[in-house]
């Protein structure tokens, strides 16, 4: 191929014009050394054999004036003289043909070991600083001669033009490849702008930046200059291209990361105005350069380490398809192995603060961080995969460091780079490898790895592919969108991570946490729920703190994101319910009701005021309602157990909220002589049935004095309007939402006559209504209540109207039919269309509770006994009375703890309707193991049969018999007319 390529270069240049060309190619034919060279090119290299074919006075020159002169010559053609008013076309035409001719001229003197590797790498930034400068001043000149700026020297419009290009990378450290991209930041000092137009100056810049990467990526006809990366910026994933210098400096004083220390190491101005990127790098040598490095930061540079240490690339030391740079025993090694050592010592010692890699390595050494003879062999191992690097993107202008699979094409690389052939190459590189490793893994060895799991990095602006895998090797699915979010994370962006501090820990806690949100029942939704509740953090520290010394803790958190989303949102709303965890005790059974009466007297009365006890309140209620959930959680607690325990919990907040806000009330309104307000709870408050959801049904009733007119405030009310306004004050007391939220959702609906009746309903009136108004529905319902606040003389009356009405005898036809309707309508009004719809399912926990309330309406006469709140134990006092046969009754109780159980479960876990098709493994299991099941399928089917027992049950006993009853009295006829018969 090279001689073929040789002789049509020699055919085509016997054509061209300018004779002293024509004759110069005749004589390089006859020169067997300048015929090598050719060969070299045109059998190895595309890129640069289109390189000499369209450039021929390039090589005239290279080969009679010699590399330096031409290559300063190109240079020249880049220089501020040369611009002139050359539109943007032309400019980058210029810039591209500059590049052509200079990466050909490195490339011969590269081939010819006419240049070592500094001077390559060194001409190629060169080349990289003056297309940049030159393409900086044509976009400010033209931005200048349109009227949007007024430069303050327009012959030299980089000149304090308040505009840096800061290089990055090997630009920065004077190392660039043949086909480096070229990382930049741009950055812009408002007050130096002197901005015309109708735009912001971050506009202003925003669009000049796009317009330079335009300038210097752009395909045309003559090629393109460099590739651009911008993504080192400060957040680059929501930061714009160009970013104030006052912002640059905030983001690197407050959330600047370990990484980003490492990448500042090679940072330099190479466009624009100089002296101010001068400046901001002198700016930065405190972020870089530690003086004194505490533990925490030392370790931090450790776990960048140990982060990578599977990167992308990595895997095995191999020949075929090895990335050089990446891999194992690979550039990026090196240069880490060096900076990692100069951000530990370079804060006291300035000679190692050097941005070039081998710089480095002989500083290090010198200063005794670095062993001479291994500083010595990674800089040799350096040069020998820089110039492998080199040759492989010589070949066709392509930015890779991978190596052919191919056993031919490697063998032709080695060839090119020197080697005899396949053998030697491959031995030299293996053996270069080897040495990286070797010495890399010893700057190390102590360290153990963040995750046996495999590849875990966060850093710069994209995500890493082998990271990528590693989460959803983990469990998850949204692997793109968690990396994304943890890099925020490491940017600062929520409040929790923006002291470095907190970053610190973070790193070291990301592959726990991780794999501890892997473990529960949906890790996606608990990373999520675990991102919103670090969001509201007001800072990290603590929390990382008790995570690193208390692992466990990090598990519950884990668990309660994925297992329990309305745990997880009442510890989103208050994170100090965590410090209650680690309290002796919490995990012990929750106190009964007077010890939570008296526990919560002692901390109310601990406020220095009546809001702020509204606050105390909602916080203590919380961390009850938090160490219940975490229990039944932990399965510590069974269902009915959190039931009554949650019940208790709302029982003794109401208890010790009430008095206090009577107390206040009374500054303003006085009091009313009587035996004052008493509360009683109805539905699953007044049965103990609660759950994590439950609102409170509640019945106000008051007592006071005959003849009484008015209260004895300063303000007077009428009794009816005194307790009408004092009850909605309770009621305020407890469903505000202050800065800790509301306390509890509170349903009046069940006060005699419903919403249509007064808010407060007098003693004297609630006896009369359930006397004689109040329907056979609300008889049902008040089988469940329970006075709980109230002067004991009150309470006393209260529960005798509620006995004596319920223990009233009552027509059993007219009952019977009633609870039918009730039931029915029910029915119709809440479609059960999934069998996980405990509630209202046909055979569900309604169905058991009609049973329930009505064999207490109906036998409450003949057995007193029979009057109580919670179902269960209405069921069992039906056992023991035999009003149910014993199948029955055991059947009842069993399908009540069954359905309680799930309601519990579900209620607590998650937010909408239960999909078994797509609910998480582990969700299922927790529903197995609260329900005694052995696996889920087989819940599946108890629940099926459960669900067809109850219902024909519930049939039985009053579903067939009602039907009978119209059926003997006529299909039309109204029962509740011939209930007599």
């Amino acid at each position: 191929m090279a001689e073929r390529n040789r002789e049509r270069w020699l055919e085509d240049a016997a054509q061209w014009e300018d004779a002293a060309l024509v004759a110069f190619a005749r004589n390089l034919a006859d020169d067997p050394a300048r015929r090598r060279l050719l060969d070299a090119v045109f059998g190895n290299s595309p890129y640069l054999t289109q390189s000499l074919i369209r450039e021929p006075d390039v090589l005239r020159r290279f080969l009679s004036d010699g590399p330096d002169p031409t290559f300063e010559a190109v240079l020249g053609t880049l220089t501020a003289d040369n611009e002139g008013a050359e539109d943007t076309p032309a400019v980058m035409d210029r810039l591209r043909i500059a590049k052509r001719r200079a990466a050909l001229i490195i490339g011969l003197a590269d081939i010819c070991e006419l240049w070592p590797l500094e001077a390559i790498t060194g001409a190629l930034t060169r080349l990289a600083d003056a297309t940049l400068s030159h393409a900086t001043r044509h976009l400010l000149g033209r931005a200048h001669g349109a009227g949007e700026i007024v430069l303050p020297h327009p012959d030299a419009p980089d000149r304090d033009c308040g505009l840096v290009i800061l290089g990055m990378g090997k630009l920065g450290a004077g190392e660039l490849n043949y086909s480096s991209d070229v990382d930049l930041i741009i950055l812009y000092e408002e007050g130096k702008v002197a901005y015309q137009g109708r735009r912001t100056v971050q506009e202003f810049f925003v669009r000049l930046s796009r317009d330079l990467v335009r300038l210097m990526e752009e395909l045309t006809g003559e090629g393109y200059v460099f590739r651009t990366d911008l993504r080192l910026r400060p957040d680059p994933g929501s930061t714009p291209l160009a970013i104030s210098l006052e912002a640059a400096e905030t983001y690197y004083e407050g959330f600047g990361q370990n990484w980003e220390r490492a990448a500042m190491i090679k940072a330099r101005p190479v466009a624009g105005d100089l002296e101010m990127g001068r400046e901001f790098v002198k700016f930065l040598r405190p972020f870089i350069w530690r003086r004194h490095l505490d533990f925490a930061a030392i370790q931090d540079i450790h776990s960048i380490k140990r982060q990578i240490n599977a990167h992308k690339g990595g895997g095995r030391i191999a020949v075929a398809g090895h990335n050089i740079k990446l891999g194992r025993g690979g550039i990026r090694e090196i240069e880490f192995f060096a900076q990692t050592q100069q951000l530990i010592w370079g804060g006291r010692q300035s000679d190692l603060r050097t941005p070039k890699t081998t710089d480095a390595l002989t500083a290090l050494a010198a200063a005794g961080h670095v062993d001479p003879a291994a500083a010595g062999e990674l800089i040799e191992a350096y040069g020998f995969l820089r110039r492998l690097e080199h040759r492989l993107q010589m070949i066709d202008d392509q930015q890779t460091q991978t190596l052919p699979e191919d056993r031919e094409k490697l063998r032709a690389l080695g060839v090119f780079l020197g080697f005899g052939g396949f053998e030697g190459f491959a031995e030299a590189l293996t053996g270069t490898l080897r040495t990286v490793e070797s010495h890399y893994a010893h700057l190390f060895e102590d360290a153990p790895p963040l995750s046996a799991e495999g590849n875990l990095v966060f850093t710069g602006g994209e995500s890493d592919p082998e990271t990528l895998k590693t989460i959803t090797g983990l469990g998850f699915t949204q692997s793109e969108a968690i990396c994304s979010v943890i890099r925020g994370w490491h940017h600062g962006r929520v409040r929790a991570t923006r002291s470095t501090r907190a970053r610190e820990m973070l790193t070291e806690l990301t592959p726990a946490l991780l794999a501890a949100l892997a473990r529960t029942a949906d890790p996606d939704a608990a990373f999520h729920r675990f991102d919103g509740f670090l969001s509201r953090l007001p800072a990290g520290v603590p929390l990382f703190a008790l995570f690193s010394a208390n692992p466990s803790l990090l598990d519950l958190v884990a668990e309660i994101m994925g297992d329990a989303p309305r745990l997880a949102e009442w510890l989103s709303a208050n994170t100090t319910l965590l410090d209650s965890v680690l309290t002796s005790g919490f995990f012990d059974a929750p106190p009964p009701r007077a010890i939570l009466v008296e526990e919560a007297s002692r901390v109310f009365d601990q406020s220095a005021d009546y809001q702020e006890m509204l606050d105390v309140a909602r916080r203590w209620v919380n961390e009850q309602k938090f160490r219940i959930g975490v229990q039944t959680l932990r399965n510590l607690l069974d269902p009915q157990q959190a039931g009554r325990h949650l019940s208790d919990l709302a029982d003794a907040a109401l208890a010790t909220i009430q008095p206090r806000v009577e107390a206040e009330f009374a500054l303003q309104y006085g009091r009313v002589p009587g035996r004052g307000m008493a509360i009683v709870a109805m539905g699953k408050m007044g049965s103990r049935e609660m759950t994590a959801t439950s609102d409170l049904d509640l019945i106000l009733v008051y007592d006071m004095e005959d003849d009484l007119d008015q209260s004895d405030g300063v303000k007077q009310l009428t009794p009816s309007a005194y307790y009408a306004r004092l009850t909605q004050r309770i009621i305020n007391a407890l469903t505000a939402k202050t800065g800790e939220g509301a306390l509890y959702e509170v349903d009046m609906r069940l006060r005699p006559s419903g919403n249509a009746g007064p808010i407060a309903t007098s003693l004297s009136a609630f006896a009369q209504y359930h006397a004689n108004m109040a329907w056979t529905w609300e008889h049902l319902a008040l089988t469940r209540a329970r006075v709980i606040t109230g002067n004991d003389s009150l309470r006393g009356a209260i529960e005798e109207v509620i006995r004596q009405t319920l223990e009233s005898r009552r027509d059993p036809v007219k009952l019977l039919v009633d609870v039918a309707d009730m039931r029915l309508r029910i029915a119709r009004e809440h479609k059960a269309d999934s069998p996980w719809e405990v509630k209202h399912l046909r055979g569900g926990l309604v169905d058991i509770e009609f049973i329930a309330q009505y064999l207490q309406l109906r036998w409450g006469a003949d057995h007193p006994s029979l009057i109580r709140t919670n179902t269960d134990d209405v069921l069992a006092e039906a056992l023991r009375l035999n009003l149910l046969p014993r199948d029955q009754g055991e059947l009842l109780r069993d399908a009540l703890r069954l359905w309680s159980a799930i309601q519990q479960v579900l209620r607590q876990s998650i937010e909408g309707r239960f999909d078994e098709e797509k609910a998480p493994g582990r969700l299922k299991e927790v529903l197995v193991r609260a329900t005694g099941s052995t696996h889920f399928e087989g819940l599946r089917v108890l629940m099926d049969e459960r669900a067809r027992q109850v219902m024909g049950l519930y049939e039985q006993l009053i579903d067939t018999p009602v039907g009978a009853l119209r059926t003997a009295l006529g299909e039309n006829a109204d029962l509740k007319d011939k209930e007599s018969s």
